[in-house]
């Protein structure tokens, strides 16, 4: 997968992407941000244009020290 930067370029270059390897840069760092969380698929949408691995493997693993909002039943 030449000349490709990111998974998308790969399918539209090669028509699959089964070759394409995603590397580490300068710019893959870990994040603190819980999954499901908007910040999180941001992040997620970020990694993926530029071609970097989806997973950090200091990413957040837990929701521990997260407080969330309580809705009260109806």
């Amino acid at each position: 997968m030449n000349n490709v930067r990111n998974v998308f370029e790969a399918i539209l270059k090669y028509g699959h992407d089964e070759d394409f390897d995603p590397s580490p840069s300068d710019e893959f760092a870990p994040t603190d941000a819980p999954a499901g969380s908007p910040e999180k698929i941001d992040i997620l949408r970020k990694r993926v244009e530029l071609g970097l691995p989806l997973w950090h493997e200091s990413d957040r693993m837990d929701y521990s020290g997260l407080t969330g909002a309580v809705r009260p039943r109806e």
